[in-house]
């Protein structure tokens, strides 16, 4: 997200009118909504990236996969945090609980890349997935409290 977006974003959810109904803090909430759509795009793209290893292409289904899914999940994750108003909270953690699997599962297949392949992609990617898994935590931990 760009700093225009974010800011825009966090002015959104500063201004909605049930923001803390359902007793979100608001710092863990933007935390976790950022990383999630930071992952979308590096996972589309680092499933792009995949695609164009054309030595390995073979190889990295799995991987474009997990991509695709990840994007996917953290997208829907992103937009569900968005919507403050009468949140279910067994949807929020269920949804939470996805996408950290989702990240988890993404980010150990992209560290075996780039780690025994040397693809900066899946390092990059890992990267991302790991902050969102620790946003989607930090999230239901706060749900928890």
């Amino acid at each position: 997200m760009t700093q225009n977006t974010t800011s825009a974003v966090t002015r959104m959810l500063q201004t909605h009118p049930q923001i803390g109904q359902p007793s979100f803090d608001l710092d863990r909430l933007m935390e976790c909504i950022q990383a999630c759509f930071e992952c979308v795009q590096v996972c589309t793209s680092c499933a792009d990236a995949c695609l164009g290893e054309t030595e390995h292409a073979g190889h990295l289904t799995h991987c474009i996969r997990l991509n695709a899914d990840c994007a996917d999940i953290c997208d829907t994750t992103g937009r569900v945090l968005m919507r403050q108003t009468q949140p279910d909270m067994a949807v929020i953690r269920a949804q939470l609980q996805s996408c950290l699997v989702a990240c988890k599962a993404c980010g150990d297949e992209c560290q075996q890349h780039a780690e025994n392949m040397g693809m900066k992609h899946c390092e990059v990617c890992m990267e991302s997935c790991r902050r969102c898994e620790q946003a989607c935590q930090k999230m239901l931990d706060g749900l928890s409290a």
